[in-house]
């Protein structure tokens, strides 16, 4: 291993604790909100899961970077979290087909990381006292002046950023058969996977930036309408709510997914709340309560919905899935529009695909929509 992946390096968190490690990727600072994610495979898709914008991941499993970097793997252009930090960080890779290593791939990105960190230790850390923001350093004596850094850096929750990681102007992606149907896509910071999931169900879509007004999206007469993942607060994302709710109120099919879910929710009247640690991983536990049987989840969210909200309206909306770990909402329906939605991930990418019937749920909808015509 290089001298520049064995110097040394400083995590510092919001509550004054410090973990001392290695640098790898560059040789930067970075600040942003600490979180881990659970997952034993897939970094480099957690890595460049737009979901994690603003965020420096910590990752539970022991070794990172061990397989290398596909790039036709990743789940956008770039890298997209703040910072990395790991136990062990590997160099070279295990993977014949694999593009590059990763400490190049984070580098190239000007992605700073951290290894040689007690994981463990630091993810319980979080589970006590919840998710706070965290600076990754090379070494340097003066923590008072990392403080002062640290002290600047923005709180996710208010914070909008599904605008910065959205396409800047839409985009046409059309299936390699004839297509079957039309779908507008609401870009708040999409992975790959959930347009190849559509993609590959002979859908035409159409990827519409965060910030577009209705009356683009509508003229493009889709077939239905998707809400996709992204990162920052929802709540702080007032521009989305009106396209919404006139998306509902056209009639045609919706389907939303993490971000869209808690927008799909607020666009009702149901508010959204800051968790203390939130779900990030592949391997989280949700009960489909139709079928009385549990899923395992690919899940990315620091934000959820209130369920006490959606019970005292069940009216309005039947609560599909629940996490069986802290029995939070993880799945809505509207009862009075043809729209659900899920707060995990459907599509995962690397896996598990339990919940990929989803999209085929969405696909029979706007069929059977389009035959009520």
């Amino acid at each position: 291993m290089s001298e520049e992946r064995t110097a040394p390096a400083i995590l510092l968190l919001e509550d004054g604790t410090v973990f001392k490690g290695k640098s790898a990727g560059s040789l930067s600072s970075a600040t942003g909100e600490l979180c881990f994610n659970t997952a034993m495979t897939g970094y480099q898709e957690a890595f460049t899961d737009p979901s994690y914008s603003g965020q420096v991941l910590i990752m539970t499993n022991v070794h990172i970077g061990n397989y290398g970097v596909k790039l036709d793997e990743s789940e956008h252009g770039r890298p997209t979290v703040k910072g990395v930090v790991c136990r062990n960080f590997h160099s070279g890779y295990s993977r014949p087909s694999a593009d590059e290593e990763l400490h190049e791939f984070l580098e190239n990105n000007s992605i700073p990381a951290i290894w040689d960190i007690d994981t463990r230790a630091l993810v319980r850390h979080i589970r006590s006292k919840g998710a706070m923001n965290a600076l990754i350093s090379p070494a340097t004596g003066d923590v008072d002046k990392l403080k002062d850094q640290l002290r600047k850096a923005p709180s996710m929750q208010g914070l909008e950023l599904a605008s910065g990681v959205s396409v800047k102007k839409p985009e046409l992606i059309e299936p390699d058969n004839a297509p079957e149907r039309i779908i507008a896509v609401m870009d708040y910071g999409i992975k790959k996977n959930i347009l190849r999931s559509l993609k590959k169900r002979n859908c035409s879509l159409k990827v519409f930036p965060a910030k577009s007004a209705w009356s683009e999206v509508k003229a493009w007469n889709p077939d239905g309408y998707f809400l996709s993942n992204g990162p920052g607060d929802p709540a702080a994302m007032k521009y989305a709510i009106d396209p919404i709710v006139s998306m509902l109120e056209s009639g045609k099919p919706l389907f939303g997914i993490c971000l869209g879910h808690q927008l799909l929710c607020l666009s009702q009247g149901i508010d959204t709340y800051k968790m203390h640690h939130g779900h990030r991983g592949i391997n989280h536990p949700v009960l489909n309560t139709k079928t009385n049987r549990a899923e395992v989840t690919s899940q990315n969210h620091g934000f959820g919905v209130v369920r006490e909200m959606l019970e005292s309206r069940s009216d309005e909306f039947e609560l599909t899935h629940v996490n069986l770990n802290d029995q939070s909402v993880e799945g809505v329906k509207l009862k009075n529009y043809p729209a659900f939605s899920v707060q995990y991930h459907p599509e995962a990418a690397p896996g598990p695909n339990d919940s990929s019937y989803l999209f085929d749920d969405f696909i029979n909808l706007i069929d059977s929509k389009k035959q009520q015509a």
